[in-house]
């Protein structure tokens, strides 16, 4: 008898389906769920830049664009980086439109790393990261962050964890899962680190609308830095667009016509009608992104405040709309405690772990829900966790 020949890549098989999605597919068959998994916001994108989609669809914009993108949608995009973060890039050369950050961060990392390379992850982090670099071929050295430092790297951390065989430098600020912020002298510190070692810095600042306690700053902008950074964001979770599936790249012109290589071959161009609607949400939107951060800011504050009084230790994020809290003092294990949670209270978390190794004993929870599923929850965590205490 013979055995039957993979034909999938072992880099592939090696992969784990994400975490979050086990838990989402649990949930899905129950009644009553509230949810505090998935990481998106719960408003409606705005009348007017769903109107300007339907408008260019009216007008017949049905084709493809350029591989980098409506220019118009680029000159804006340039506009707002500047006028948000003091970055200045050509639209012509040094932004491209992706779909989604996502696509962002695939094509930049496949564009970055050779067989071998290795590329450092804050942990805990996003669920893409690692599986990413490791799909361009290269090696993913997590560094675990603290809860005692707000789950900040430091620029010693970030020291011990570089080899020569080190390329770059993966950032996510604010964070997801933890909402943890790098403010600006944090920056300073690890942008010096960076540039003594010659590093490439890949740094998705997707949430960068959503920073509640000062300013957003972008590593880019910090001397020496900008012609080394590849910035990432997008429409998705600042202007509550995660459907349209729509993010840009900032990046030196060496580097975005690097990228736009791999774009222009796996992707051709983002959607035409999500590119009208982004013209849109840059012109006339901001005022309905500042009345979506002041709600999760109210937010933010009921529902950490409520988990810090259940037992639940949870530091103040801030940014992004994740709660990141302890759930040690159950003796339960992250994931224990999420499908407990589900089948007990039917409220639904992510467990830490699928964030890396050094988020087990935390689980994720989205704020981004109505005040009224946010009370409810925190009274179904409260006699959870009553039940659950060691």
């Amino acid at each position: 008898m013979t055995t039957k020949t993979s034909y999938v890549s072992k880099s592939v098989e090696k992969l784990k389906p994400s975490g979050i999605r086990k838990f989402f597919d649990l949930a899905a068959g129950m009644e009553g769920v509230i949810s505090l998994g998935v990481g998106e916001p719960d408003f409606v994108t705005s009348w007017t830049v769903r109107e300007a989609a339907i408008l260019s669809l009216e007008q017949g914009y049905t084709s493809y664009t350029a591989n980098a993108g409506l220019f118009d949608l680029r000159k804006r995009i340039a506009d707002y980086m500047n006028s948000r973060y003091q970055l200045t890039y050509d639209p012509a050369h040094e932004i491209i439109v992706t779909v989604g950050a996502s696509q962002a961060l695939d094509i930049s990392l496949r564009a970055l790393v050779d067989q071998g390379d290795e590329v450092i992850i804050v942990e805990p982090g996003f669920v893409s990261y690692v599986p990413l670099v490791e799909l361009a071929g290269g090696v993913a050295v997590t560094v675990k962050t603290k809860p005692e430092n707000g789950f900040n790297l430091t620029a010693e951390e970030l020291e011990a964890a570089i080899t020569d065989k080190t390329k770059a430098v993966l950032l996510c600020s604010p964070n997801n899962p933890t909402g943890s912020v790098l403010e600006k002298d944090d920056l300073i510190e690890l942008a010096e680190v960076i540039k003594r070692h010659d590093l490439a810095v890949l740094s998705d600042e997707i949430y960068s609308e959503l920073a509640y306690d000062a300013d957003h700053v972008s590593i880019a902008s910090l001397e020496g830095m900008r012609d080394r950074t590849i910035v990432i964001n997008g429409f998705s979770k600042g202007f509550a667009m995660t459907g349209w599936r729509l993010g840009y790249i900032c990046a030196p012109v060496e580097i975005a016509q690097a990228l736009l290589k791999i774009h222009q071959y796996a992707m051709m161009c983002a959607s035409t009608p999500a590119q009208f609607a982004a013209i849109e949400a840059l012109d006339k939107g901001m005022e309905d992104v500042t009345e979506m951060k002041r709600s999760y800011r109210h937010r933010r504050h009921y529902f950490v405040d409520s988990l810090n009084e259940i037992g639940l230790v949870c530091h103040t994020p801030g940014g992004a709309f994740y709660a990141f809290p302890s759930i040690r003092k159950t003796g339960l294990s992250s994931e224990e405690f999420a499908e407990k949670l589900l089948l007990e209270e039917k409220v639904a978390v992510v467990p830490g772990n699928v964030f890396g190794k050094g988020g087990e004993g935390f689980i994720r929870c989205s704020y981004a829900s109505s005040m009224e599923q946010l009370q409810e929850a925190v009274k179904r965590l409260k006699r959870f966790v009553e039940n659950h205490s060691n």
